[in-house]
């Protein structure tokens, strides 16, 4: 291989590897996405058949964004309603993660 050529190759591998680091989720969203998102929906709209069914709150309705973040911890830790409990499922640290992912979708 000539030096321009793997200079070529070296730099399209940094490209593909920068854009792939990009798209990375971020643990919050991860889990939000295998444990959360069937009820809340992507964006947090409650849009999905599960959501309907159970009446889930969107995250845009007034008692819903009245919530503070301690709240919904709480709420995620302990259940409420026909939402499950995740303490012992999940760590506090995941826990939070995923609440913080939550209310950033707004």
């Amino acid at each position: 291989m000539t030096k321009s050529t793997r200079s070529m190759v070296v730099l399209a591998a940094a490209i593909c590897l920068a854009g792939s680091v990009s798209f990375a989720q971020s643990s919050g969203e991860a889990l939000y996405k295998a444990k959360c998102q069937m009820c809340h929906g992507a964006k947090g709209a409650a849009d999905t058949p599960s959501a309907k069914m159970l009446k889930v709150l969107p995250l845009g309705s007034p008692e819903m964004k009245k919530l503070t973040e301690a709240e919904m911890i709480k709420s995620t830790e302990n259940g409420k309603g026909k939402m499950p409990a995740f303490k012992g499922k999940l760590t506090d640290p995941q826990i939070k993660e995923a609440v913080v992912y939550f209310r950033s979708l707004k």
